[in-house]
């Protein structure tokens, strides 16, 4: 059986004692709905930010900004940060499985692949994680109405972002590993998602500090001795896009993460990545003047009656 370390009070529990609540509260929803706008505009100042920077800077100054914001928080908060020892090993993986590695995936990956390829791409997340957390996770039965639902989500994010999209799959052999390079950094969210609930306890703002403090050592320094940015002449749109990607979906994103994986669990989390892509649309739609085709539509019903499906009482049963 598992079990988890309280980091906050020291007790040992088992993980299966602490079964997922079957009810979505409005908050839950709240959580989710401010993750799907934070992380859904993250595509968009993804490809602004490596117009003229290299995607390791990118995620360095990303975790950078984010780490810096959120331990200033901490302490002006009259928090304190956990003592060097074991208590920092459960944020260590959840840094280098969720931040670290899957940041560098994704931003490196979309230099070739499209942001519509690479929204059906992370669409896997939700798949993997409901796998995933079917074994690991008290109350995170895979019924076949969840199952269903989520199948259906996918469905509407294919339509969403154009079936053709699916013709980009393949290719030379840079966008074939591009495309698994993306397709990583959603298996590593999924993970990411299942350990969070497991081995993350005590103080939400604490953990996410702690967590990005460490993405950050490993990040940052790997980026200076390889990109050398001192060197680069970035744009202004692109510093501006690494720094919001580092405030916003970066650091206010974990806290509201950690808080919605405490609250929910992962599966319901992992709804996100259904989510986002619509963000990403209506962006394209407000922003940049596109004109999402009508299966775009029917591909967002789609999504929503997925969602719906997967989280209605009989999907959630054992």
């Amino acid at each position: 059986m598992l079990s988890v370390t309280d980091n906050k009070n020291g007790r040992t529990t088992d993980a299966a004692a602490n079964p997922m609540p079957t009810q979505r509260t409005p908050r839950d929803w709240t959580l989710l709905l401010a993750l799907v706008a934070m992380w859904g505009s993250s595509f968009m100042f993804n490809r602004i930010a490596v117009a003229s920077l290299p995607p390791l800077s990118v995620v360095a100054g990303r975790v950078g900004v984010a780490a810096f914001v959120l331990i200033s928080i901490v302490y002006l908060m009259g928090k304190r940060l956990p003592p060097p020892g074991k208590a920092w090993w459960p944020y260590a993986v959840i840094a280098i499985i969720g931040n670290a590695v899957p940041f560098y995936l994704i931003t490196w990956g979309q230099q070739v692949v499209e942001s519509a390829l690479a929204g059906i791409l992370m669409a896997m997340m939700p798949l993997a994680t409901i796998a995933l957390a079917h074994f690991l996770i008290a109350g995170e039965h895979l019924t076949r109405q969840r199952a269903t639902g989520f199948a259906i989500g996918f469905l509407g994010i294919v339509l969403l972002m154009g079936p053709a999209a699916l013709a980009g799959v393949g290719g030379d052999a840079l966008r074939i590993v591009s495309q698994f390079a993306v397709l990583g950094g959603a298996l590593c969210y999924a993970l990411q998602s299942v350990l969070t609930r497991l081995i993350i306890k005590g103080d939400v703002l604490v953990s996410a500090a702690t967590t990005l403090l460490i993405a950050a050592v490993v990040v940052v320094p790997v980026a200076l001795w390889l990109d050398q940015p001192w060197t680069l002449a970035p744009t202004g749109s692109s510093l501006a896009a690494v720094v919001w990607l580092g405030v916003g979906p970066t650091a206010i994103a974990t806290i509201l993460y950690f808080m919605l994986i405490r609250s929910a669990g992962p599966s319901f989390m992992s709804l996100v990545n259904y989510l986002s892509p619509g963000v990403a649309v209506l962006l394209g739609l407000l922003v940049l003047g596109e004109t999402p085709q009508v299966s775009a539509y029917f591909g967002l019903a789609l999504i929503f009656a997925g969602l719906a499906y997967s989280q209605s009482r009989a999907a959630r049963a054992p």
